[in-house]
């Protein structure tokens, strides 16, 4: 049986602490009260669901939770947050060097090392409250730890703890707005430098590498992702980069992003068209109508209407046009430590949208064997409507003439 805990409405403040305190990369705060409050809410969380324990794994929510996170690989490393009781950390002997002077060392959180030959789920149980049965887990956990965790624990249940933490985490305080604009900014300077990269006679590869540069001097600690699709190449979303060579008047969608000191993320699309003849006498007609979709979208947000509403309103204006066969994502998803998380932009997303949430709104028109346009910026939720994180240019303009 696999369930999930029920979710908080209450808000999380995470603010940032400088880049002294913790390995670069980690976003943490303002003392480590806003973690230990952080933990104690996560426990109350697993008591509504009657969860025993949140089982957390290296990645995106340790971070959050512990303020600080490095891969362990195959080696089982652990956040055990029990409904009753103190948390405790689990690390290999190897890595407990790496947590020093982490936020939640600094709590007085307990580590339990082991050592490679040692069985790590046994050294864990050994932490679990005495009759702990029902065990969540984040989203992100290895299978082979869950249920090495799971056998360890005769007649357990394994269930999940993703739909929880989202809810703590995708609620952004005035320090993750602030971290959110400051990397929206960076990767708006990499869009206005785009010129200097894309024109014909060049690969998407090549020019790709030179816009991963550019996220990285712009800001960036590096190029999470860098999207260059030219021509019929446009028309898959998530094309990336390829041997193609650029051709005059081709469209090219370029969609960018990676994460800054704070550890978070910036993503923002932008489609040019390459000087030269047009490529398809379509183009200019099909961005404007993307365009149009993407401010619907960003006009559309406001605090209390529903996730799928934001969705509802930039798919109308695109199916107006006779073209809603050819969006096919949603419009939209969270963004903050992970590129890609709650709350998402998408049909059946009943979610009332709350002050402090931030996400995309990214629709797109993708014509097979022709070209692709999309349009994205990061949004956040305010008071009176949508706060914008990206300001670059999003008139269709042209480059490399």
């Amino acid at each position: 049986m696999t369930t999930a805990i029920s979710p908080s409405n209450r808000p999380v403040k995470l603010p940032i602490m400088s880049a002294d305190s913790v390995p670069a990369g980690i976003p943490t705060a303002g003392g480590e009260s806003a973690f230990a409050d952080r933990l104690t809410r996560l426990g109350a969380q697993a008591a509504k669901a009657g969860a025993d324990v949140v089982i957390i794994s290296p990645g995106a929510d340790l971070a959050y939770f512990a303020g600080h996170s490095v891969p362990s690989h195959e080696r089982l490393t652990a956040l055990v947050v029990p409904v009753e009781g103190d948390p405790q950390m689990v690390v290999p002997a190897l890595e407990r060097p790496g947590w020093t002077g982490s936020p939640i060392e600094h709590l007085g959180v307990p580590f339990s090392t082991w050592t490679d030959g040692m069985d790590p789920y046994q050294v864990l149980v050994a932490l679990l409250p005495a009759g702990a049965r029902v065990l969540a887990v984040d989203y992100h956990m290895p299978a082979v730890h869950a249920l090495g965790i799971s056998w360890a624990v005769p007649g357990s249940e394994l269930t999940l703890a993703g739909e929880a933490i989202g809810e703590l985490r995708m609620r952004k305080e005035e320090d993750e707005i602030a971290a959110l604009a400051e990397v929206g900014a960076a990767i708006d300077r990499v869009h206005g430098r785009v010129g200097e990269f894309l024109r014909a006679g060049r690969t998407e590869a090549e020019v790709a590498a030179d816009i991963a540069a550019a996220i990285v001097e712009e800001g960036h600690t590096q190029a999470e992702f860098v999207i260059v699709a030219s021509g019929v190449n446009g028309a898959s979303p998530h094309h990336e980069a390829s041997e193609k060579v650029i051709e005059p008047g081709d469209p090219v969608v370029v969609d960018i992003g990676g994460p800054n000191r704070t550890g978070y993320y910036s993503d923002c699309t932008r489609t040019y068209r390459v000087a030269g003849p047009s490529s398809d006498p379509d183009v200019e007609e099909i961005y404007e109508i993307v365009r149009r979709a993407q401010q619907a979208g960003i006009d559309a947000v406001r605090p209390g209407v529903s996730a799928e509403s934001i969705d509802r309103a930039s798919r109308a204006v695109i199916e107006a046009a006779g073209y809603g066969q050819y969006f096919i994502t949603r419009t939209g998803h969270g963004i903050g430590l992970e590129v890609h998380e709650h709350p998402y932009m998408v049909s059946g997303n009943t979610l009332p949208l709350e002050v402090g949430m931030a996400f995309s709104i990214e629709p797109g028109i993708y014509l097979p064997g022709r070209f692709g346009v999309r349009i994205e910026d990061v949004v956040v939720v305010g008071a009176d409507g949508a706060i914008l994180m990206n300001r670059a240019d999003k008139a269709l303009r042209t480059v490399g003439g």
